[in-house]
């Protein structure tokens, strides 16, 4: 007998090894997977499947402890496919090889094989191009996970060949749900009075694992007089939200900030902002974000947005934190709080379309210095209009190229300072029409 089938390979003594309580709970059957009704309800996609007796590759788009890796084991088991697991991470080309060779080796003894492939963002482009030829023959049906963007993270040879189901993060009733399963299983609740475990979900941030083994933590105490929310504190620590600077979760929260910042909900905006800085974001990215924004969306409609936003992130340079996130937290405030235009933007945007169309237009004349004899003689500068010798400093000449109509590339809203400006430019406009007339 080898070490593999004997005592170091999980052989006799397997069964009475110690097992997690995530692992002790693991769903049987794809009817107790929790929070994916959308997928595996009656309606779902992936029922239909398997209610057809066809299973086809597929990539599991979802957070941390949500049950991907559970439900493609299971969807093996229904399919009735061998079953391959390998993680991306601690995988190689080697390794991919042989998995192929035994699917190869099955496929022609009549059976199929299921090869759940976890983190598989984490393989490089040669090694997803590598996957195509296997999985367009039917030789392996392929169930990706995955905790970033599809979109981003795969190559679009292989994304076209397998069809993209999301998750849902877990939900505050399916996380109740698996406590109770850990309750029923051990005979008994878990020490925490109503508000802690309450406290108890919120910590778990949608991951059933991480809240199943803090239900075995908690277990392990071995108290009996329920504990109040302070006290799990000091016992049970917090997962950090789900946050990768360099990846979707990134893009999506600060877009939930801008976009907030946009509405005007202040509340919100200062929501997704906490979640950014509790995710371990950089408080000098934010800043820069924030600077954006104030020209962007609020520009001439509050002209002081913009100094507010530099002066913020200046002095979070200066005080560093936590002290200067106060100062970025103010500025998130006074930008949700601002009258909004994007008058600024949309010009900037229609003067450099307009710019590009008519290519290298000259200026008129008359603006035109003419330092030299020949360019006077050439009718630099001739007929210019001083503004300030004007009655009311205002020529109403034309300075757009000769060839081209006047253009409205500003055009501001009847909102905060822009309703100034906004009679500003009618006052102008009507001493232009004038003078031109005369």
């Amino acid at each position: 007998m080898s070490d593999s089938d004997g005592l170091f390979g999980g052989g006799f003594f397997e069964a009475d090894a110690p097992r997690p309580l995530a692992d002790r709970l693991r769903p049987k059957t794809l009817e107790e997977v929790v929070g994916q009704d959308h997928l595996l309800g009656e309606e779902g996609p992936i029922r239909r499947m398997i209610d057809q007796g066809r299973l086809t590759s597929m990539i599991l788009w979802g957070t941390p402890g949500c049950g991907k890796t559970t439900m493609a084991r299971l969807l093996a088991d229904q399919t009735d496919l061998a079953f391959e697991p390998l993680s991306a991470v601690f995988s190689g080309v080697a390794d991919l090889r042989k998995v192929f060779d035994r699917a190869r080796d099955r496929r022609m003894g009549g059976k199929g094989t299921c090869l759940f492939v976890d983190e598989i963002h984490r393989f490089n482009k040669a090694q997803q191009d590598g996957f195509l030829p296997y999985v367009e023959d039917g030789t392996v049906i392929l169930v990706g996970a995955t905790t970033e963007n599809p979109s981003f993270e795969l190559n679009a040879a292989l994304l076209s060949r397998c069809q993209v189901f999301v998750l849902n993060r877990l939900d505050e009733e399916a996380l109740n749900l698996m406590v109770g399963r850990a309750e029923d299983l051990e005979g008994r609740p878990i020490p925490l009075n109503a508000e802690a475990r309450a406290s108890l979900l919120g910590m778990a941030d949608g991951d059933g694992r991480y809240l199943l083994n803090m239900v075995e933590a908690l277990y392990a105490l071995g108290i009996s007089k329920p504990m109040d929310r302070d006290e799990l504190a000091k016992v049970v620590q917090r997962r950090l939200p789900v946050y990768d600077k360099g990846q979707d979760s990134h893009y999506n929260l600060m877009s939930a900030l801008h976009k907030s910042l946009r509405g005007s909900d202040c509340d919100a905006a200062l929501y997704w902002f906490g979640r950014m800085l509790a995710g371990g974001e950089d408080p000098l990215y934010i800043a820069r974000r924030l600077i954006r924004f104030a020209y962007e969306d609020i520009g001439m409609a509050d002209p002081a947005a913009a100094v507010q936003a530099l002066a913020g992130w200046d002095t979070y340079k200066r005080l560093g934190s936590p002290e200067g996130e106060l100062a970025l937290t103010q500025v998130v405030i006074y930008l949700a709080t601002a009258p909004k235009s994007n008058a600024a933007y949309k010009a900037f945007k229609t003067c450099q379309r307009v710019a590009k169309d008519t290519g290298s237009l000259a200026p008129p004349k008359h603006i035109l210095n003419a330092p030299t004899k020949m360019m006077k003689d050439l009718g630099y500068g001739a007929d210019y209009a001083y503004d300030h010798d004007s009655e009311d400093g205002f020529s109403g000449q034309n300075f757009f190229p000769e060839t081209m109509k006047r253009e409205n590339f500003y055009q501001p809203v009847e909102r905060g300072f822009e309703r100034e400006i906004r009679k500003r430019l009618d006052y102008w406009d009507k001493l232009r029409k004038k003078r031109n007339q005369s």
